[in-house]
């Protein structure tokens, strides 16, 4: 286990999702003797260079070739191991998503496919490049699990709970080096069950990813006008958490979901979906994500342009309420 103190979250903010995500599998390693990482020629973008080359037994590079990159993933994973298989979000939520299919969802097979630099994480390389869509995907999969952490420190979390996970996962890293800390503490971590980060009767939004840093900031500016916000990182998109649901969706004036990727079939689709069949009061809903493909640019710029930070996302639920 990985012990959680104030230095190190700081490094890990500063390394990003995608650094801390191979920082955290170097270290427990030696702790797990059936580990197999797996890279599609992307070791250096996935934080494992360091990795592969202190554990050259537990690490293969099958090239440019996601397809393959699954395939041999549940080979490996039908002898026993627990393989994290890594590429960009972009390229194997697609290319292979016949093998996660298949392999994860159909037989499933213990394989953690991480998608590195989800959302905008690629910043100036474009829509072919970003990965926007993967949730979408992802969600339609039945068995998989899917993980989407809020920043670097929940990706340790996220990361020492799938060494002891069994089954099928997608852990999607989104956000760029300099990642914003949601926590600055120790807490507790749990696959399925989301936490509550501030409580307020007016607004519920639920988050994930690096949205759930810019929802709190939202919050707080609302707080200055009297509009008071819960704000919950749903870290697991699937299983959603449908105790927090109940919860906290039911009785506020409205209910706000945010992500950072396309709306449709995403998050807010899967917060919906839960709140109409739950037979309860349906309040008025916000699904902020994307539903365009964007202009290219700095990681800042993509969420200013697509309404994705804190700001807009504050002047959102203004209107919202107003209307």
């Amino acid at each position: 286990m990985i012990e959680i103190q104030r230095a190190k979250m700081r490094m890990w903010s500063m390394l990003g999702k995608r650094g801390t995500f191979g920082t955290a599998l170097t270290e427990l390693a030696p702790d797990y003797d059936n580990l197999m990482a797996m890279s599609a020629d992307f070791a250096r973008s996935s934080g494992l260079e360091r990795y592969s080359k202190a554990y050259p037994d537990k690490f293969l590079n099958v090239g440019i070739a996601e397809q393959n990159l699954i395939g041999i993933a549940s080979g490996l994973a039908s002898e026993g191991y627990n393989v994290f298989a890594t590429s960009f979000a972009s390229f194997i939520t697609t290319r292979s998503y016949e093998q996660v299919k298949i392999h994860c969802g159909y037989m499933r097979h213990n394989i953690k496919v991480v998608g590195l630099a989800a959302g905008f994480g690629v910043q100036q390389q474009g829509n072919t490049h970003y990965g926007l869509d993967d949730l979408c995907l992802m969600r339609a999969i039945p068995n998989l699990t899917i993980l989407s952490p809020a920043d670097s420190t929940e990706v340790v979390k996220a990361t020492q709970a799938l060494l002891d996970f069994e089954g099928p996962v997608y852990l999607r890293l989104c956000g760029e080096a300099g990642d914003p800390m949601v926590y600055k503490e120790d807490y507790d971590f749990q696959i399925g069950k989301a936490i509550t980060l501030r409580e307020g009767a007016d607004v519920t939004i639920i988050a994930t990813g690096t949205m759930v840093y810019q929802s709190l900031q939202a919050a707080k500016k609302l707080a200055e006008e009297g509009v008071e916000c819960t704000v919950i990182n749903m870290h697991t998109i699937k299983p959603l958490d449908k105790e927090v649901i109940d919860e906290y969706c039911h009785d506020c004036k409205i209910v706000v979901t945010a992500e950072e990727g396309f709306s449709s079939g995403g998050l807010g689709a899967a917060v919906a979906e839960e709140i109409v069949q739950s037979g309860k009061r349906i309040p008025p809903m916000q699904i902020i994500g994307l539903t365009v493909f964007p202009h290219a640019g700095s990681y800042k710029y993509m969420l200013e342009q697509t309404g994705l930070d804190a700001a807009h996302i504050a002047e959102r639920i203004r209107k919202a309420l107003d209307a």
